[in-house]
Order: C-alpha cells, then sequence, then structure tokens
C-alpha cells in the first residue's frame, strides 16, 4: 500500500535533503583534491612544458566546450572527446596537471552551455575523484607519471592504463548515478544497468585512445599528425554510438523524443529548476481514432506527424516535446511557473486544433490538455505524468480544454488503492461471490437461464455493491481476472443444474476491455471443456455503448467466439447510439431493454415507445428481446402484448447465490411440469 500523501511528501523532503547533501559531499571532497594539486607543481615545471602539451590542452578544451551530437539531437551534453586528453595527462604527467585541465575546460564548458553553478562545481567534484581513484590504482601497480620526468616510450604499462581507465569509469558512473537515483527516486543498479551498453561502448573508445595520445605528446608536436587517423576513427565509433543511442531514444514516425529520454530531461529540468518549477504538460487528440478509422493508419500517421511539428514549433528551444504513444504527448517546460504553463497549453491547444488538410479533406481535431507543476504537484516524472493525466482527463470531461491538476479533484484517492489492494486479495481468498438472477418466458413463465452477477463480500464491509468495484477492476486490469473467475464460476454452477434436470443457459458480463484482448477466447473454451457445458448454453453480455466503441478492436474476439458457438446479448440497450449496419453484422443473439425504459412504461408513454421500438427492431433482425426490471404483473402484461420474449427482474426472483436459487428453481420446473400435463 503506498503511504499517504503525508507521508509520500515527508519521503520526497527526505530524498530531496539527501541529494543536496550528496551533491554538496561530492563537491567538497573533489574540490579539496585542487588546492593540492596546485601545491604539488612548480611554475618552472608548468612553464618548462613542452608545446605538445600546451596543443593537448587546446584540443582538450575544444573537445569539452564543442561536444559530438546526434544528427537532430538537441542533448544538452552530447559526448565529449575531452577524456581521451585528460586521461593522457593522468599517462604523461600525472594527476595534479590533468585534474587542474579538466576543471578549467569544465568551467568553461558548463559557462558556454549556461548550467548552475552548483552543477558546475558537482562536475568538477566528480571528475577529480574519478580521475584520482584511476591515478590511485595506476600507482598502486607501479605507474607513477611526474610533470618533470620524461615518459619511458618502452614502459608505457597497458595493464595499469587499462586498470585506471576501468576505475575512471565505473567511479565516474557511481558518482553521476548516485546523483541521479537520489534527484529521482530510481534505483541505481538500474540506471546505470539501462546507460552500460552505450557508456561502455563510447568511454572505452575514448580511453583506449589515451596511451597513444601520451606517447605522441612524448615525441613531440611534430608528431600530433599521427593522432589524426585514430582521432577521426574514434570519433566515427563514437558518432555511431551515439547515433544509436539518439535513435533509441526517439519515436521513429514524428522524430520527436520518446519517454526514455523524457525520463533523463526530466530529472536534470528538476536538478536544475529550484524554485522556478518544472511544469508537465499532457496532450490527448480527443478525435484521432475517427481519423483512423475513416480515412486509414497511413493517413493517420501523416496527421500525427503534422501535429508533432506543431507541438515542436509552438515551444522554446529549451523544451522537450515527447510522443509517449499513440495519439498522446508531453511537452517538459524547464523554469516555468503554473501560469506560464497554462499559457503555453492555451497556445498549443490552439496550434493543434487549427485545420490540418489530409487527402483533399479538412480535418477538425481537439485536444485535451493537463499540467502538472512540480514541485507543488510532484517531484518525480511518474507522478508528475500520473497527475497530469488526471488533469487531461478532467479537461476532456469538462470540455475546457486545458487544466491544471488540483489534489481536491483527484479521483485516485488513497482509499481508491487501498481498494485496488483489497480486490486483488480478495479473487485469491476467494471473496468474491456470483449470484444468479433468473429470466423466464413472458408466454409460458419457464424459467429459460440465468444472468450471473458477481458480488464480494468484503471481511469488514459486508456485500459491496459491483458498481464499487467493477469499474475499479475495469480500469485497473484486473477486469481479466474478474471475468475468467465469474465465468468459471457460472459454468461450474450450471454443470451441476444440468445434473439436476435444470436446462439453463447462463449470461455473463464481460468488459469492453475482454472483448479487445487475447486472453477471453482461451479462457472459455478452457472453461466449457474444464466443465463439459454445451456452448449454446453460455451467452457473454456487453454494454452497447461499450461495444460499439471499440467494435473495430472486438470483431476478432467476437468472430472466434462465434466459432465456439457462444452468442453475445447486448446490455442495456436503448441508452447508447448503435449503428445498425454494426448489429447487423455482430453475432448478437439477445438485445436486453434497459430497466431505466422498463420500469416506467406502464406510466410513461415515451418509454412504452422506446420499448416497443426495441422490441420491433429485434424481432425484425431475429434476435430474442429480454426486458430488464420487470417489477409488476402489468409491465409483464404489456412486454407480452407488445411481443417480448423473455422477462427479467424482481417479480420472478432477486439474484440470489445458487444454494438459494437452486430450490425455487426446482419448485418452478415441478409446477410448470404438473400445469402442463
Amino acid at each position: 500500500m503506498p503511504p499517504p500523501p503525508d507521508s509520500r511528501n515527508d519521503f520526497s523532503g527526505r530524498q530531496e535533503r539527501l541529494f543536496r547533501r550528496y551533491i554538496v559531499a561530492v563537491t567538497v571532497l573533489g574540490l579539496s583534491v585542487l588546492p593540492l594539486s596546485l601545491l604539488c607543481l612548480t611554475p618552472r615545471g608548468v612553464l618548462s612544458l613542452e608545446p605538445a602539451f600546451w596543443a593537448i590542452c587546446a584540443l582538450l578544451v575544444l573537445t569539452e566546450v564543442r561536444p559530438i551530437f546526434a544528427a537532430g539531437a538537441r542533448d544538452a551534453n552530447g559526448l565529449h572527446l575531452s577524456t581521451s586528453f585528460v586521461f593522457a595527462l593522468l599517462l604523461r604527467y600525472g594527476l595534479p596537471i590533468a585534474i587542474l585541465v579538466q576543471a578549467l575546460a569544465t568551467i568553461l564548458a558548463d559557462v558556454a552551455q549556461r548550467k548552475a553553478p552548483w552543477r558546475t562545481a558537482f562536475n568538477i567534484g566528480q571528475y577529480s575523484l574519478s580521475w584520482s581513484a584511476a591515478s590511485a590504482v595506476m600507482y598502486l601497480v607501479g605507474h607513477d607519471a611526474q610533470v618533470e620526468a620524461p615518459l619511458d616510450l618502452m614502459t608505457v604499462d597497458l595493464l595499469s592504463a587499462g586498470l585506471g581507465g576501468i576505475t575512471y569509469f565505473a567511479v565516474n558512473q557511481v558518482l553521476v548515478g548516485g546523483a541521479v537515483a537520489l534527484k529521482t527516486g530510481q534505483p541505481m543498479w538500474r540506471l546505470i544497468r539501462d546507460d552500460l551498453p552505450y557508456e561502455s561502448a563510447t568511454n572505452g573508445a575514448l580511453l583506449a585512445l589515451s596511451p597513444l595520445v601520451a606517447i605522441v605528446v612524448e615525441r613531440g608536436t611534430a608528431f600530433l599528425p599521427l593522432l589524426l587517423p585514430p582521432l577521426i576513427a574514434v570519433y566515427r565509433v563514437a558518432s555511431i554510438s551515439l547515433e544509436r543511442e539518439h535513435q533509441a531514444q526517439t519515436d521513429a514516425l514524428t522524430g520527436l523524443p520518446n519517454r526514455t529520454l523524457l525520463t533523463t530531461r526530466t530529472a536534470e529540468s528538476l536538478a536544475e529548476s529550484g524554485e522556478d518549477g518544472t511544469a508537465l504538460l499532457l496532450v490527448d487528440l480527443d478525435r484521432f481514432k475517427e481519423v483512423n478509422d475513416t480515412l486509414g493508419h497511413h493517413v493517420g500517421d501523416r496527421f500525427l506527424q503534422v501535429i508533432a511539428k506543431r507541438l515542436a514549433a509552438a515551444v522554446r528551444p529549451d523544451d522537450t516535446v515527447v510522443r509517449l504513444g499513440g495519439d498522446e504527448f508531453a511537452i517538459l517546460l524547464p523554469a516555468t511557473a503554473a501560469a506560464a504553463a497554462e499559457e503555453t497549453a492555451r497556445r498549443l491547444l490552439d496550434s493543434v486544433c487549427a485545420p490540418i488538410v489530409l487527402e483533399g479533406l479538412q480535418v477538425d481535431v481537439d485536444a485535451s490538455i493537463g499540467i502538472a507543476v512540480a514541485p507543488q504537484h510532484g517531484t518525480d516524472l511518474d507522478v508528475l505524468l500520473q497527475h497530469a493525466d488526471v488533469a487531461m482527463y478532467l479537461a476532456k470531461e469538462t470540455g475546457s480544454g486545458v487544466e491544471q491538476y488540483d489534489a481536491s479533484r483527484d479521483r485516485n484517492t488513497t482509499s481508491r488503492l487501498v481498494m485496488l489492494g483489497e480486490l486483488r486479495r480478495a479473487l485469491v481468498e476467494g471473496e468474491l461471490e456470483v449470484h444468479y438472477q433468473p429470466q423466464a418466458e413472458l408466454r409460458s413463465g419457464r424459467v429459460t437461464g440465468v444472468e450471473a452477477l458477481v458480488r464480494w463480500r468484503h471481511p469488514v464491509r459486508g456485500l459491496v455493491p459491483p458498481d464499487e468495484f467493477v469499474p475499479l477492476a475495469e480500469s485497473s486490469g484486473l477486469v481479466e481476472s474478474l471475468t475468467r473467475h465469474v465465468l468459471d464460476t457460472a459454468l461450474a454452477q450450471v454443470a451441476q443444474w444440468r445434473a439436476q434436470g435444470l436446462s439453463l443457459k447462463v449470461a455473463v458480463n464481460v468488459s469492453v476491455r475482454d472483448l479487445s484482448g487475447t486472453e477471453l477466447v482461451r479462457s472459455v473454451r478452457e472453461a466449457l471443456e474444464r466443465h463439459d457445458v454445451p456452448a449454446d448454453c453460455l451467452l457473454l453480455e456487453v454494454t452497447e455503448g461499450s461495444l460499439f466503441a471499440e467494435s473495430h478492436r472486438a470483431a476478432t474476439t467476437l468472430r472466434q467466439l462465434e466459432e465456439l458457438g457462444v452468442a453475445l446479448a447486448l446490455d442495456d440497450f436503448g441508452t447508447g447510439w448503435s449503428s445498425l449496419g454494426h448489429l447487423r453484422r455482430l453475432p448478437v443473439q439477445e438485445l436486453k431493454v434497459d430497466r431505466s425504459f422498463v420500469q416506467r412504461m406502464c406510466e410513461d408513454v415515451r418509454d412504452s415507445a422506446i420499448v416497443r421500438s426495441v422490441v420491433d427492431l429485434g424481432v425484425g433482425l431475429g434476435m430474442r428481446v429480454v426486458a430488464e426490471g420487470v417489477e409488476d404483473e402489468a409491465t409483464w402484461a404489456l412486454l407480452l402484448e407488445m411481443g417480448c420474449d423473455e422477462a427479467q427482474g424482481w417479480l420472478l426472483s432477486r439474484a440470489e447465490p445458487a444454494a438459494v436459487l437452486t430450490p425455487w428453481l426446482l419448485e418452478r420446473q415441478e409446477r410448470l411440469s404438473a400445469v402442463l400435463s
């Protein structure tokens, strides 16, 4: 169970304090090495350094200030070839020269990139500690470079160089990974693991070049051109590796960054924004599905590309536009407060909703944008995304287009999460029961089947109504497990009734998520075989609105169920907007008239007209029509007069457990048999 909101805030505060202490500790320790390095150098020794040294220093500073970028990338860091030159200085001249030149290059590069002063100090600190560790390891295995001592070209120890390079890489990864882990809350081992292939390939190539650079420096400036071929080779290797990394962080369709890069940039923005805040916008296109269904997926892809260009053009250079998947985009706005974020969102909404001409047709699409701002709405990407998602759905529901996250309007409360955990446990521990409500022929009164209705007998709250936990299961991914449980229990009961001489069909409610998934057909087939029940004894009920909203996804599942011999019942018919063309094509055998019309049909002529129209439609299409909510004899008689086939409601029986309903079913069957005989 997640901690309550106040505990989560306390945790975030502790985590932020740990992050700041870690930054201070690494910075202080690293910077303390610099004065010691200065004490180890003499002006005479530095002034006597050969021209090749100064040439390497110039290359080091240049490659630090101007890193390599992948094509089309806007990564603020890039890849620095300067690592090769710093390590070469360490091999040839020792630690003091190496870390002092590294510090100077870092200051120049970070000033050029406008990084925060604390970030520059931390970078110098972590570089100093990493190179110090490498120098210590090399010293232990016999490598002791001095500024005024020449390098013996015959004794360049590749073993010590290799150990030093590995040590630098490992310590650097741990120091940087620790900072990111404390800031984002992600496990450090996972961060290092995810970056390891790219980091090891690029740093390995750069560090492997350093011994050659050290030898060339010792030989003199005349030999510097010899560095050109290996530098070009390393540059190509590093560029290819960086390009692959960029591709792994880029959406192939739109060319925008994907969630992987969003994670990195959010962590950087949260670390640097301070009191300015960081805003995250979530953009969802409201009618994109209609474009796909009407004009085809190839046009839908072009549409997404146009939207991506519009979003990218409407933000600042330092902002990041990301495609999360489908028709959902995220925009990261560093150093942006709530008011500015809402202003940007309104501008983005105007840009996205402008008409687009595709295939000679003008396409109009609406969008909904949710806003979450750090630190008040969260201090990591997952929480910001979650809260922006809540705000986006609120914008969709209200039709406002743009909404900021408001905790008082968030339905994803702690109590809901507690209930979700309890529902998972209930599925495992058998707290879910199945009750059955009978359906009978209006003409004869014979019970022909039952509807299986799930109930939750909570150990503390008692019987929990299905409208409290079924929507929770549908929104959380538990619905497939819930359907599987009800299906298996209901068919087991049908098998028992058949053994007692009761020939009944059972209707089981399924979610549109079941029909859109891949598990339903297999679950139905296995349950029918396990309980040896004929397929025509099973009906699957789905609501009218949900089926027709996702009929294109459900079509394959429905065809496979039809091949098994399982029919479909359309529940709550009359409350949605069905396409008669769809209705004719789907394997629907039963229409269930919604109780809201049936219960008032004797008093309201309009409801009576609706029920009569549904009955006539069902009869005309050759479908069985069942009226729900039949509670009195007058309604029963009117439905019979209309030509309705069956009735379900309290006039017959409430939904009861099998142990209660079975004697009633047996007694009713005996009574009808006696009347007919």
